[in-house]
């Protein structure tokens, strides 16, 4: 099984900044598994945010692009969302996720929530 531990969430005026982070452990090669951010609004579905490959090609989806910045720590397993110039509509959970053997996004931390209030 593979563990994700998000954090780095919290509340935050507009135009401000967050870091969040996710830590995976278990039975995932981390190195070698691209890794991602989703976030689910309230009474919304669930969003692709960003995604980073394991050469650290990213996407970004366009309500997001220029304002966020993902990355990752190999020797820490661990990946980041810098997030900046926070708006009010970016209030969500905010879950990682990791791209699986049989190509599919999976996720299953608990989230982190991130407030922005205007």
């Amino acid at each position: 099984q593979v563990q994700l531990v998000e954090s780095g969430g919290g509340l935050v005026q507009a135009g401000g900044s967050l870091r969040l982070s996710c830590a995976a452990s278990g039975t995932i090669n981390f190195s070698l598994t691209a890794m991602g951010w989703y976030r689910q609004a309230p009474g919304k579905g669930r969003e692709l945010v960003t995604t980073i490959t394991t050469d650290s090609d990213t996407f970004y989806a366009a309500s997001v692009k220029g304002r966020f910045a993902i990355s990752r720590d190999n020797a820490k397993n661990t990946v980041y969302l810098q997030m900046n110039s926070l708006q009010p509509e970016d209030t969500a959970i905010y879950y990682c996720a990791y791209y699986d053997d049989y190509d599919e996004w999976k996720s299953g931390g608990q989230g982190t929530q991130v407030t922005v209030s205007s």
